[in-house]
């Protein structure tokens, strides 16, 4: 069959570094880090002190008091990412046929904050079964998925895509599949995190996970240093309206790139750490190179998984060159997590936002806190360090790679009719 082209009508995105997509990219191209010390709860006793919070959210701002109580952090967070691609993309127009159009929502986790509050006020308690009712319905990762179908009322294909930090970048694979298949015009897709909190922070510490650099969380994020320590962890979420291209031409929507392919692998190797030679991750980029039916030299830019942990930064550039060869050195990488953090089951989704953003303005935001090379990473390619990169940028990959060996890899191209 002539799979259906798909196209990127509408974005929105809550971030650390901005609570819009115009904030968040110009951010993104001055190079500003969102870490700074937690204030959501008491740091004292943790290891790692701070984090790339959302700053200025107020969910009252957004959904009414009784509202508000029904949505973990992580789902406010999402619905607000969602509502803003959606009012971008006017696809909530009258003309629209709701049957048609899908919401795919990502999360890692879910309603963590939920979960540790409700947890915890039985353990202080006597033992008796007092619950929230909205105990379950909050903590579900695929609630927020939910909330947006029934919001707007979107009534086409809608679930969520739980694979830990590729969450998000699995939902957005979906939709194009689903779109490109006939099952939809269009969907709402992305995903959202909200898992800076005790348990969340607690929990990768105990893992060795995350950054203990209190004394300058501002470069705590070091993707391809030397002296990367660990991810910071983030939080917010990223939304993108993927519609089907004659349905969009004929409503008039305006186009910000096409969706040219997707890729997933599994690395079948262990529960954490990649594979050592980046199997999965190459495998996982090659997929979507040729579901798009282009070439390796066709690539421009990648926007890297680029975590800032000591052994993942090793491997993926080794899957890049193992890959790409002699092009990978005239391709712009960088890594978005240096300034967001790491969102987790948001992380896709905000990531292709910038990859697209990099395909329409024709610029690569930096990867910022880099002080010295490290000698296990080839030097010789170009992780656009320090300060944003112009150039023509007409196809640009992003990667997403999750705890489990989950990859998956999009390819966002310059639109033409």
């Amino acid at each position: 069959m002539e799979l259906k082209r798909v196209v990127v009508t509408g974005l929105g995105a809550i971030t650390p570094i901005g609570n819009n997509v115009t904030d968040y990219w110009d951010a993104l191209l001055n190079g500003v880090s969102g870490a700074a010390e937690i204030s959501s709860f008491d740091i004292e006793k943790y290891k790692t002190k701070f984090a790339c919070e959302v700053k200025n959210f107020n969910p009252l701002d957004f959904f009414d008091r009784k509202e508000a109580r029904k949505h973990d952090r992580y789902s406010q967070l999402g619905m607000v990412a969602a509502g803003q691609a959606i009012e971008d993309s006017g696809i909530n127009a009258k003309d629209v046929d709701k049957n048609k159009v899908g919401v795919i929502w990502g999360s890692g986790i879910g309603g963590l904050n939920t979960f540790m509050q409700e947890v915890g006020n039985y353990v202080k308690g006597d033992g008796t079964p007092r619950f929230n009712p909205f105990f379950i319905p909050k903590m579900i990762a695929d609630i927020c998925a939910g909330h947006i179908s029934i919001k707007y009322g979107f009534r086409g294909p809608n679930f969520a895509t739980v694979s830990a930090c590729a969450s998000s970048a699995n939902a957005l694979s979906d939709a194009f599949n689903y779109i490109r298949l006939g099952k939809a015009v269009a969907f709402v897709a992305g995903g959202s995190e909200a898992a800076v909190n005790t348990t969340g922070v607690g929990g990768f510490n105990a893992m060795h996970a995350i950054s203990t650099r209190n004394d300058d969380p501002l470069t705590a994020s070091r993707p391809f240093d030397k002296d990367r320590d660990g991810f910071v962890i983030g939080e917010g979420g990223g939304g993108m309206i993927f519609e089907e291209l004659e349905h969009a031409l004929a409503r008039g929507a305006k186009i910000y790139a096409e969706v040219a392919g997707a890729g997933l692998s599994g690395d079948g190797y262990h529960m954490t750490a990649p594979h050592p030679e980046g199997d999965g991750a190459r495998r996982c980029m090659q997929a979507a190179i040729e579901d798009a039916g282009i070439t390796i030299e066709d690539i421009d830019h990648i926007n890297t998984h680029g975590t800032s942990t000591p052994v993942g930064d090793i491997v993926e550039p080794k899957a890049i060159v193992n890959l790409f060869g002699e092009h990978a050195y005239k391709i712009n990488i960088n890594s978005t997590k240096s300034m967001t953090g790491h969102l987790l089951g948001g992380a896709g989704a905000i990531e292709a936002i910038a990859t697209l953003l990099a395909v329409k303005n024709d610029i690569v935001p930096p990867t910022i806190n880099h002080f010295t090379d490290d000698p296990n990473i080839d030097s010789r390619l170009n992780f656009t360090f320090g300060k944003a990169q112009k150039r023509t940028v007409n196809i640009a990959l992003s990667n997403t790679f999750g705890f489990g060996g989950h990859n998956a890899s999009l390819i966002f191209k310059k639109f033409a009719k």
